[in-house]
This record gives structure tokens, C-alpha cells and sequence, in this order.
């Protein structure tokens, strides 16, 4: 389990500075399709990564622990606004990077402010194998919703998937 952790945050590394390098170059569509790259990117190694501790961990307190733990302190995007979030399938948050008092409460019925059930959605998705959902959520050190792009990807051998977005400005 210890090789994996330095594994995807070196790819974290990489993948995060040449998205600045290259993001003076780009026009604000370019930067958008960049940005959803590196969530897609970002989600999959997570889920990859976590879901081959998952084989070694067998005591879901234990899972649920190291999980918080990984996901923690990584922030990307030049304004830090990227973070990840696992879920159940049964949309209950079993960590998240940046809200910690969502963690072990089914958002089941959660709406968003256009009355999108946000976490059934991210968690259909998932579970048909991952992809992207707009939703509307609070953006870290901002107040009101803001619209974002959300990328989920089931982890490998849980019950749990994980998810990362860009906020829409």
C-alpha cells in the first residue's frame, strides 16, 4: 500500500504543473476542456489507487479512515477550488476533502438550489461506470451556489465511488 500514495501524487504533481505552464495559452473554452482533463485524471488514478488499498484493507472503519486520510490535503486548480468526495451508492458521504460535516450524512434527498437531487444523480452515474453531471454547490470560501462540472468514477472493490469538479464561473 505504501508504494501507491507516492505513485498518484506524483502524477498529481505532473499533471498540475503543466496545467500551469499551459494555462496562460489557452482561451477560457480551452481552459474549461483542460480543467475537465485533469478531474477526469484525477478521479480515475483516486479511484485506481484507493480501490487496490481497498485489497489489503479489510475492516471498513479502517477504509473509511484511510480514505479521509488520502483525499485530505490535495487541493488543485490554481485557486485550490479542486478537492475530492466519496460517497456510498446509497449516498451517504463518507469523506470529503473540504465539508467534514457532510461525512457519515445521507444527502439522499439533498436538492441543490434548481432542485436537482445532486447526489443521486453523481451516484447513478457511478455506478453505471462514471462520467459527468452539472450540479450547483457552495464553492470553498465563497457563499451561494455556483454551478459546477462533476466528474464520479466508482472505486474497485467498494461500495463507494469518488468525484472531483470544476466550478462553472
Amino acid at each position: 500500500m505504501k508504494k501507491i500514495i507516492p505513485g498518484f501524487l506524483l502524477l498529481f504533481l505532473l499533471i498540475f504543473i503543466t496545467s500551469c505552464e499551459q494555462k496562460e495559452e489557452l482561451s477560457p473554452d480551452e481552459i474549461l476542456v483542460w480543467n475537465k482533463q485533469i478531474a477526469e485524471a484525477y478521479v480515475k488514478t483516486m479511484a485506481a489507487s484507493i480501490g487496490e488499498a481497498a485489497t489489503e484493507i479489510s475492516d471498513s472503519v479502517e477504509l473509511v479512515s484511510f480514505i479521509r486520510r488520502v483525499i485530505d490535503p490535495i487541493s488543485f486548480y490554481p485557486d485550490s477550488s479542486g478537492y475530492f468526495y466519496v460517497y456510498n451508492f446509497n449516498c451517504v458521504n463518507i469523506a470529503h476533502a473540504r465539508q467534514k460535516d457532510l461525512e457519515g450524512q445521507n444527502l439522499h434527498d439533498y436538492t441543490d438550489s434548481r432542485g436537482k437531487y445532486v447526489i443521486r444523480e453523481l451516484s447513478a452515474v457511478a455506478q453505471s461506470g462514471g462520467g459527468y453531471v452539472v450540479f450547483y454547490w457552495i464553492k470553498p470560501g465563497e457563499t451561494g451556489e455556483k454551478r459546477k462540472l462533476g466528474y464520479v468514477k466508482p472505486i474497485p472493490n467498494t461500495e463507494y465511488f469518488i468525484g472531483t469538479g470544476v466550478y462553472l464561473e
